[in-house]
Formats: structure tokens, sequence, C-alpha cells
């Protein structure tokens, strides 16, 4: 099959989909179920329907593509379905037509595996711990988000649910660590503040927490400068942000002498995501002062890691 790189396809948001009886009983109404006949439990029909659809993809690269250009667009289109994702069951025949429930269940499941991207299925993080919780949330919209949060604090202490938000906030990605933050601040009322009060203190952490939430008085040390700066571009590289709010967000109106300065300091934070970074101003970077001072940071990044061993 045709491969998805997961660095250029931004996060995607959650979609809603019905239990596995639904799904199953779909396949057994698909016309062409005719042709394979798929014997067994829901979880058997599902498992032999998903390899079956995936084969015949296969075969038809415009098939696929289309497939993934609806499930991405997640918009209704005019004109005639495709007849083979029509009896396949992954399209509804009205028009304007949708990929129905299986449509996007399929389509999920070719994007998890083309590009490693598991994108989530609206309340199936309510039994995840809070690391898996915050990678899931990354990319829902704000009212999904809150309906997900929901459904995560029902059987949970509030207090120990924003205990163990707080807990993880300095091991999770980038863009976790920003909607952990977000749903302390926001989502979660008092005990969510003081969790976050909690780690203000904290070397890297706590100067990220800050400047998220505008803790003036908790300033950044030197060290820490280049670590908060690297994070927050980082959180926007993550969603799959264009490389012009990634710039923007270290560059923050300076002209091009000040940025080189700024970009050269960002090697010393030991930050996991300075390397990748970099090398957005090294790419996309329209002024060569800067993208010059970003390879040499990239370069004494690289022999200071060698150091470090």
């Amino acid at each position: 099959m045709t491969s998805y790189d997961d660095d250029t396809l931004p996060l995607q948001p959650p979609i809603r989909l019905p239990g596995e009886a639904t799904l199953a009983a779909a396949v057994r109404a698909a016309p062409l179920a005719d042709e394979l006949k798929p014997e067994g439990d829901d979880a058997e029909v599902l498992a032999v329907w998903s390899g079956h659809c995936r084969e015949r993809l296969a075969e038809d690269e415009g098939l696929l593509l289309e497939l993934i250009r609806m499930f991405l667009s997640r918009e209704p289109l005019k004109g005639e379905a495709p007849g083979t994702l029509t009896g396949l069951g992954l399209v509804r025949q009205e028009e304007p037509y949708t990929l129905s429930w299986l449509g996007l269940w399929v389509a999920r499941q070719i994007i998890a595996e083309t590009t490693g991207q598991d994108i989530p299925v609206m309340g199936s993080l309510a039994d995840a711990d809070a690391t898996a919780l915050l990678h899931g949330l990354r990319a829902y919209p704000e009212s999904e988000r809150a309906e997900e949060l929901t459904g995560w604090l029902k059987e949970r202490d509030p207090a120990q649910a924003a205990a163990e938000i707080g807990s993880v906030l300095g091991a999770v990605s980038p863009l976790s660590r920003a909607v952990g933050v977000e749903v302390l601040s926001a989502n979660l009322g008092d005990e969510g503040r003081r969790a976050l009060a909690r780690r203000l203190e904290e070397p890297k952490l706590g100067a990220v927490i800050a400047a998220r939430t505008g803790r003036d008085e908790r300033q950044p040390t030197p060290e820490e400068i280049a670590w908060v700066l690297v994070d927050m571009a980082a959180a926007l590289l993550e969603f799959g942000g264009e490389t012009g709010e990634v710039i923007e967000s270290i560059a923050l109106g300076m002209d091009a002498g000040e940025q080189a300065g700024t970009i050269a300091i960002l090697a010393f934070g030991d930050h996991p995501w300075t390397g990748q970074v970099l090398r957005v101003f090294i790419e996309h970077h329209p002024d060569e002062r800067v993208s010059a001072a970003a390879r040499k940071a990239l370069r004494r990044l690289r022999g200071l890691a060698d150091v470090r061993g």
C-alpha cells in the first residue's frame, strides 16, 4: 500500500464509532459480503473483513487514496460514489455520499498502519492512564476534549485525577504536556491549579508551566530559556503546524540578527526535540543568517551529545 509519513500528516481529530456488534452487522449487510461470507463471532467477522478490505484497496491505489481523502476531509462528496467502496460497505450510497461506520473504521486502521498515528475514538480513553489520556487528547477540539475528559473523570476522585495528570507532565511529549497544562488550569478547577503549583519550581517543567499559564513570578533561569523555547515550538511541530508557526513561536517578532542569536543558545537546552526544531529553521527559514545559526547550533548539539555520552 502507499505509505504516508506521519511527520507530514497533521494530527487527526477523533472519530465516533458504534460498538463491535453494530460494525459486524454492517459487514454482514455489505453487498460484497456475499462474495466472502464471513462467519464467526463479531470479532472474527471484523478481522476477516478488515483483511479483505485492505487486500482489495491494495489492488487499486486510486480507491485507497479516495478512501484516505474522504477520511481526512470528513466532508460529504457529490457525484457517484466509487462502486467498490460502496460494495465493501465503506461508503454510504446517498448523495452527497460519505464514509460509513465501516469506512471510518477501515480508514483509521490503514492510517495507523502506514503512519503510526493512532486516531482516537470518542469514549475510548475512559480507562486510560494519564499518559495515554494526554497523548490521545492532543488532537481533540475543545468540545470533544471536554466530553472525553468527563468520561475519564467519571470514576475518579478529582484531586487524585489532577495529581495523576500533574505527575506525568515532565515525561510526556511537548504537545501532550501543553494539553495537560491546559486541562489542569482550565478544566479541573482548584485541584488542577494546585497540581500545577506543586510542580512550578521544578527545573524546566516549572518554567514551561509558568510560560503557558502566565505565572510571571516564576521566571526561567538562563539554562531554562532554551528548553522552554524548544518545548513551545515542538508542541506546534508535533501537532503538524505550518513551519511558519514553528519559526514564529521562537522568533517572537525579533529581527533576523536577534533570531540568529536566540537560535545559537538552543543547543544548550538539552531538550529531546531540539534537533527537530533546528532542522525546521535550517530547511525553512527565509534568512540565511538564521538558517546558518541553526546549522551551527545543530553541529554543537551533536557535539554536546557525544560529550554527554
